[in-house]
């Protein structure tokens, strides 16, 4: 599932003028970066570590994936909101999940279908496990140093 690659693009570019005004806002008042990458062994994906004040600027929330009754289905299936899906260049669909406060690692999804403002997962982190749902395109462009 494809989505517009100029709204990411833009996304992105909003999201890294962010993190720069507060990389420039960390070194002049605390000489902190406002974010910090490490890439996990083993892995494509990156743990991305924000300073309290980062999250703060980019007003980042996060949710619990959760299990929900939904139209299509008898059963409850888990389900995170619209907004926390991510699309890579080449289509796959990622949620970012919060490990620990003020933490992040990409996790790819297998999404069934979308239900208004919600994402029925056929595949992905379990009911439970915290998800951003606002700031998703500004992990994705710290992650990946879109801008820099």
């Amino acid at each position: 599932m494809k989505h517009g690659n100029r709204w990411l693009a833009a996304a992105l570019s909003v999201g890294c003028m962010q993190l720069a005004a507060c990389g420039r806002a960390a070194h002049s008042d605390h000489h902190e970066a406002p974010a910090k990458v490490e890439k996990l062994d083993g892995s494509e994906t990156s743990r991305v570590t924000l300073t309290a004040k980062a999250v703060e600027r980019l007003d980042l929330r996060t949710v619990e994936v959760r299990e929900q009754k939904v139209s299509r289905s008898a059963t409850p299936r888990r389900v995170v909101p619209y907004s926390s899906l991510i699309y890579d260049a080449q289509g796959a669909t990622w949620v970012y999940t919060s490990p620990q406060p003020m933490t992040f690692v990409r996790q790819k999804v297998e999404v069934d279908y979308i239900e208004g403002l919600i994402a029925v997962l056929r595949d992905g982190p379990a009911a439970g496990t915290l998800v951003a749902s606002v700031g998703v395109a500004e992990l994705y462009g710290t992650e990946f140093a879109v801008g820099h």
